[in-house]
Parts: C-alpha cells; structure tokens; sequence
C-alpha cells in the first residue's frame, strides 16, 4: 500500500509543481510584463523594437540543469539590465519584490537581440529531488517529470486569459557534449519566430502555424493525453 501510495504522488509531483509555478508566481508578473516592457521601451527606444517580442521568455531544459547565472550557461547571453519591479504583499511578507532581468543574445552575425528571460524555477526542484536519496527520485523519474511539468504548465497557460500573450515557453534538451552556444540559438529561434509573426500580422497575412510552430526540441516532445498528471481529486475535472 505505501508503495502504490508512493507511486501515486511521483505521477503527481509534475502536476503540483506546474499549478504552484502558476498560482504562486506566473499569474502574478505575467500580465504586469508588457507594461514593464512599455516603460523601458519609452525609456530605450531602438532596444526593444519587436513588440511581439515583449514577453517572458521561460526556459525549461528537459535535464533540470539550471544556472543561476545564465551568462554562464552560454557567453553569447549577456545580462543588460532589470525591468521595473512589481511589489507586492504575500503570506506575510511585506513589499515582495518580484522582477524580471533583461538580456542581450549575440546572434551568429553579431546581432543584438533583446528578451527577458528565466529559468522555470521549480525545475530546480526536480533536479534537488534526483539527487536526494529520501525522495527515491531516479534520473528516468526526473526526465518524465519534467516532460510532464512543460505540457501540464502548457495547458495551464493555454487555458489562462490574463497571461495570453505574455510568456514564450522554451522547451530543450542538451545533452553532455551539447555546443557551447545551444542555448542562445534556441533562444534567438524563438525571437525570429515572434519577429516573422508580428510581421505576418502587419502585412495582414495570418502566418502558418502561428500557435502551432514548434523548435526542433519540441517537436520530439510528443505525450499523449493519458501520460499527463491527473489532479489530485477527480470531482475536479
């Protein structure tokens, strides 16, 4: 019994990590991002030129492997600066401050290019739990984990009103011997999109595959319906 128990609650790590990630935070600074972005865009003119780019990039690697320090991760990712920050009271604490870093990606030509960007923080959760014996996490547990974490806080986006528009997930899976600047063309793949689509607007022409173009990454990110969480109650559905 306390082995099917604990089976049960693995399944389920993914779902709770994905709804707390959203309630706890994302549905809190994502409909404050464009305004955020406005005002530095008023302030730096020729920086953020992409209006379709003035959202909240948000990683998510497959292998959890998260850096605190993103120009580590790839030298090609240099941090410009910080938007405006949102403060808040919560459970407690007072003036919370929640913000977002502003970064400049070196694309193959030399070429600026602008975002705001962050890791999905409860991959790092993920990661602590595989490497901590009394959570009885394997490796394989962690890769499923975080499959079902992206398509479970997809959904979750997908179905949210006030964070329409506001977030660009970016899905990945580097292996060991992964180039040294991966991540920055991951990155800038998804800026070219939102640019060709903002563009596709413009001219009036609804571009193919608007809500539907996948990286190559995402593309062999395939789950069915029956792999995903369920919720913790089935009256809920």
């Amino acid at each position: 019994e306390m082995s099917e128990m604990s089976e049960r609650s693995k399944q389920n790590v993914a779902h709770g990590l994905a709804w707390s990630y959203y309630i706890g935070y994302l549905k809190i600074v994502l409909p404050r991002v464009k305004k955020s972005m406005e005002e530095f865009s008023r302030a730096n003119p020729n920086v953020l030129a992409c209006r379709e780019t003035w959202k909240l990039h948000i990683l998510v690697p497959l292998s959890c492997d998260v850096y605190d320090d993103l120009e580590k991760a790839d030298s090609n990712i240099q941090y410009l600066t910080d938007l405006t920050e949102t403060t808040l009271t919560r459970a407690g604490t007072k003036k919370r401050v929640y913000k977002h870093s502003l970064y400049a990606i070196r694309d193959e030509d030399n070429k600026l290019w602008h975002c705001a960007v962050e890791y999905a923080t409860p991959l790092q959760s993920l990661y602590a739990m595989s490497q901590d014996e009394c959570a009885a996490f394997s490796r394989e547990d962690r890769l499923e984990q975080a499959k079902l974490f992206y398509r479970t806080l997809e959904e979750i986006l997908k179905g949210s009103k006030e964070c329409a528009g506001t977030y660009r997930l970016i899905v990945y899976e580097a292996s060991g011997d992964a180039e040294t600047h991966f991540l920055s063309r991951d990155i800038l793949w998804h800026l070219r999109q939102q640019r060709h689509e903002e563009y596709a607007v413009y001219e009036g022409n609804q571009p193919h595959n608007l809500s539907t173009t996948l990286s190559s990454a995402e593309l062999s990110l395939q789950i069915s319906e029956s792999d995903l969480p369920q919720p913790l109650r089935s009256d809920c559905l």
